[in-house]
């Protein structure tokens, strides 16, 4: 495995004080000023902000104290989620230009706690809306490993940023596949905690949304979520401080003789013939190196991207202030005002048939589960999307809604199960393929160890080729 240092590389190295964290952060920030202006990662710097936290830590270092687990790891951060001195525009013309934030989100609290150094504001398209970076507000974010494709979304920018080795980690979120998505597309280890396993800032409404990152190991994603992870009385969903430390569960959880079904398909996806062979190699790998009992069967659950998509756009009305909608619904992307405009003619019985169809399928994954441990499958039906908008309708030549380029994210979504995209391989014109792994509601210790396993057996470049370290 190839790259430059990873996060907890850095951080050990200065809590030993052999590096120091603005000489880290230098090397970053030239980084950025190196990569940035064609990937269109940030949408907003703080360097004199970073370097004052990197400061900081160094005096905590010289002072015999250990500033945290992440110590002096430069980050940026999704602008999806609030970074105190930093704006947050949520990707839209509606919200550019306002002052910065006066508080952190729950995760980047608890990150800046253990010593981790934010840079900045990452890149998302709008609302967080689709599976592209592309916006009104910031424009088009492209990908490190092909720039006429996009990282993905929603947290394209984070992934722009960590696959180009701009920062080692990046914050992102996930409300139906925007950690894994941009994973998949950008090389990257991508994981979905359980929901609740990180708290949100207040008692948001979204019954899908959940908090990580993007990071190049998964020792790295570990020990972010041992650090981001446990319960906060903002968020009545969090769950219990964790019993298990996640960074040392990547070599010690026993999942010899798991049950693993892999699916190409979920039964009802059109999946390019290369992403899903690359995929079920490494699926394949996986059993074996981690000692999992294969298990043939039927899944027998509904298409969740017509429930995801139903109950997410509801959502957005939750994102939006009172004198916005519908008078400003000209300045927003399309993917925000043409399913807003659809979802408001919505009657109260069409939306009691969008949670009926929900419970549905939660009863229909609690069935699966019973019969099966891990569920192996592609993380995305295809490589890299063009990075600007529209997302595109045919796959294998067949015309799809454009949700079907990303069939695979929603499940673990909407049944609140921990989902981790690794990747698996290369198509033949060299763009990553991810493999998603998602296991039974709040065994993320689980995930995360087979994750683990699967990059001992089979390595990755840890940023894209064409960028220092790849």
């Amino acid at each position: 495995m190839t790259g430059p240092a990873s996060a907890i590389e850095i951080a050990e190295s200065v809590r030993s004080g052999r590096r120091r964290a603005v000489d880290v952060l230098e090397t970053c920030l030239e980084a950025v000023e190196r990569s940035d202006g064609q990937l269109n990662a940030f949408v907003h710097l703080d360097a004199e902000g970073a370097r004052r936290a990197a400061e900081a830590v160094d005096s905590e270092v010289a002072a015999g104290r250990d500033p945290g687990p992440l110590a002096g790891v430069p980050f940026g951060v999704k602008d999806l989620e609030h970074c105190a001195g930093m704006p947050t525009s949520f990707g839209s013309l509606l919200y550019k230009g306002r002052p910065p934030s006066d508080a952190d989100s729950v995760p980047v609290a608890r990150m800046r706690a253990a010593g981790a150094v934010p840079i900045g504001k990452t890149a998302a398209p709008e609302f967080g809306a689709v599976a592209i970076t592309d916006t009104k507000a910031w424009g088009t974010t492209r990908n490190p490993w092909d720039p006429s494709r996009s990282p993905g979304g929603s947290s394209g920018g984070s992934a722009a940023a960590v696959a180009s080795g701009m920062v080692p980690i990046a914050t992102a979120s996930d409300g139906g596949g925007s950690i894994r998505i941009p994973a998949a597309f950008s090389g990257l280890v991508g994981f979905k905690p359980s929901f609740g396993r990180v708290p949100h800032p207040d008692n948001q409404p979204s019954t899908t949304s959940v908090f990580g990152c993007l990071a190049t190991t998964v020792a790295d994603a570990a020990r972010h979520l041992d650090v981001v992870a446990g319960p906060s009385d903002l968020d009545r969903f969090s769950l219990p401080a964790p019993d298990v430390s996640y960074e040392a569960g990547i070599a010690t959880v026993d999942v010899a003789g798991l049950r693993a079904a892999w699916s190409a398909d979920l039964e009802f996806a059109v999946v390019d013939p290369e992403v899903a062979a690359v995929a079920e190699s490494a699926a394949m790998d996986l059993v074996k190196a981690a000692g999992l009992a294969p298990v043939t069967t039927s899944l027998g659950l509904s298409d969740p991207t017509r429930i995801w998509a139903s109950n997410g756009v509801l959502d957005l009305f939750m994102d939006v202030e009172p004198g916005m909608w519908p008078d400003r619904a000209d300045e927003m992307m399309p993917y925000v005002s043409i399913p807003m405009r659809r979802a408001a003619q919505a009657s109260p019985e069409q939306i009691a048939g969008i949670w009926k169809r929900r419970l549905r399928l939660d009863t229909e994954l609690a069935d699966l589960f019973s019969r099966i441990d891990v569920l192996l499958t592609p993380t995305t039906a295809v490589p890299a999307l063009p990075a600007e908008w529209p997302m595109p309708t045919e796959i294998n030549g067949q015309t799809v809604h454009p949700a079907m380029s990303v069939p695979f994210t929603m499940l673990a979504n909407l049944g609140w199960h921990p989902a981790v995209s690794v990747p698996a391989g290369l198509t033949s014109t060299g763009l990553p393929v991810g493999l998603q792994i998602q296991c039974r509601r709040h065994a993320d210790a689980t995930a995360l160890r087979l994750a683990r396993i699967l990059e001992e057996a089979r390595p990755w470049p840890r940023v894209a080729p064409r960028y220092p370290g790849g």
